[in-house]
């Protein structure tokens, strides 16, 4: 019976929690044998609170007041330990700095989470900070692709994305800035959703006017991540970007025809290199929108500079948010956030002034692009996943890439936009290694998005993918 209940959706447990056929206790006794089963293999989630999520499970109340779309039931998540979750260890990504660290209260996506009915049982592994697009830290080592368990997770939402692909929990939280919600989920063959910054509330936070990191949900399918989606919106006022959302559920409609498209298409957005293998799939993507309809074409807007204004602007956010514990322990902290806050200081008023007006121009031909088409299609990751050892990719089919996170240019460029964006699973390797495409919808056109996207999910019809027993190559 275990086994069973790790392996339905999450649409599918709600379902059978709010019919009273199964209870919020099984769950978390299912999650529990699930996890203590493979996560030695994958190092997904080493801060556990089983007992506590079956202390908050006696206490959820059938009648309290709750989000008819967004309530949960008692669903067990996990929650990603870039987030604190009320009197759970949180390190912030297994820094030695916060090792000892239990959270008083939580943050504002897991109140909103745990107020329609979630159940926390675990922290999920994370880079330091979130500073990586690969999950490794100082305290609990490198997270494991189930896939492959010699290759990487990407990040920074590794851990996320690992415990849903083998099953330990049926949604995860996530956060992204560059690639940190879509990165893992397309190398985990899972769903990941950026939604447009504000929709799900972040912090509190020490710079909460960036409109760079989000917090949003990731899960197995389309419908599960659209009901995670449902159950972490909501206003909270000590988030400055934070707003209520409009109109119906996320999950309205899902199952419908998303009606006649027009879908743009581009494998670099024309400031990258692309692996040939995964370009293929993305052209492949195309055709499948073609069949259900729409009208494709290489239509793409103009990202020229969007790698020099990410590193400007987000060299910012992390002054604002590193520079005093750059102070305080520097000898504590990665190579990569010295050098990120080091380079940054190095950028002057006039070069931010710069990067910011040319994010403007940038945002003013994705606007005008949208007026015509309504999705843009494009790789997630533009390198198929690779060893767990390495911090980054340096080169890949005689490209070079500059910086550290240059090869995540291709999901920050996006960022910039604001606009949402999911990877959805689209194929396979010739390894047998999943790839995502990365479906980028209009500003705020979440519901139009989750809908093309569960009809591209069908249509492509690739089988139930996850969960999956840890493979070794």
């Amino acid at each position: 019976m275990p086994q069973d209940l790790v392996s339905i959706s999450a649409v599918d447990a709600v379902r059978l929690l709010r019919q009273g056929e199964i209870s919020p206790l099984e769950l978390i006794d299912a999650a529990e044998a699930r996890t203590d089963a493979v996560d030695g293999d994958i190092n997904a989630m080493p801060i556990r609170c089983f007992d506590l999520a079956r202390e908050m499970a006696t206490r959820l109340d059938a009648g309290q007041a709750r989000n008819p779309a967004g309530w949960l039931a008692g669903l067990p998540i996990a929650v990603k330990d870039l987030s604190d979750v009320a009197g759970v260890r949180t390190t912030m990504g297994g820094s030695p700095i916060f090792k000892d660290r239990v959270a008083t209260t939580s943050g504002y996506d897991v109140r909103n989470l745990i107020a329609n009915g979630a159940l926390p049982v675990g922290k999920s592994t994370s880079p330091e900070f979130g500073f990586n697009a690969t999950t490794y830290s100082q305290l609990f080592g490198y997270t494991r692709n189930p896939w492959n368990l010699a290759l990487s997770t990407a990040g920074s939402s590794g851990g996320s994305a690992a415990a849903l692909a083998t099953g330990e929990v049926w949604l995860a939280t996530g956060s992204d800035l560059g690639a940190s919600i879509r990165a893992p989920a397309a190398f985990c063959g899972v769903v990941g959703l950026r939604p447009s910054p504000g929709l799900v509330p972040r912090g509190p936070t020490t710079y909460s006017s960036t409109l760079l990191p989000v917090h949003g949900p990731m899960a197995r399918n389309v419908a599960d991540t659209a009901l995670m989606l449902d159950a972490m919106v909501g206003h909270q006022p000590g988030d400055p970007l934070s707003f209520p959302p409009a109109g119906p559920s996320y999950q309205a409609g899902l199952d419908e025809d998303a009606g006649r498209l027009r879908v743009g298409v581009s494998t670099d957005l024309g400031i990258t290199h692309c692996d040939s293998e995964i370009a293929g799939l993305i052209r492949a993507a195309g055709r499948v929108f073609e069949g259900m309809g729409a009208d494709v074409d290489e239509g793409c807007p103009d990202f020229g500079g969007a790698i020099e204004i990410f590193h400007t602007i987000r060299g910012t956010g992390h002054i604002a948010g590193m520079g005093k514990l750059i102070e305080a322990h520097r000898d504590l902290l990665t190579p990569e956030i010295l050098w990120s806050v080091e380079t940054a200081r190095k950028h002057d008023a006039d070069a931010i002034a710069d990067a910011e007006r040319d994010r403007a121009a940038l945002y003013a031909r994705v606007a005008s692009f949208f007026e015509t088409y309504d999705l843009l299609i494009c790789p997630t990751t533009v390198v198929p996943p690779f060893p767990v050892e390495w911090t980054t990719v340096g080169s890949h089919e005689g490209h070079v890439f500059e910086r550290y996170i240059d090869w995540i240019a291709i999901t920050f460029a996006i960022t910039l936009t604001g606009c949402p964006a999911i990877s959805v699973p689209c194929g396979f390797t010739a390894a047998g290694l999943p790839v995502g495409v990365q479906i980028v919808g209009r500003p705020r056109g979440e519901h139009a998005l989750l809908k093309a996207a569960a009809a591209f999910e069908r249509a492509i019809d690739l089988g139930r993918l996850t969960p999956i027993d840890p493979r070794r190559g």
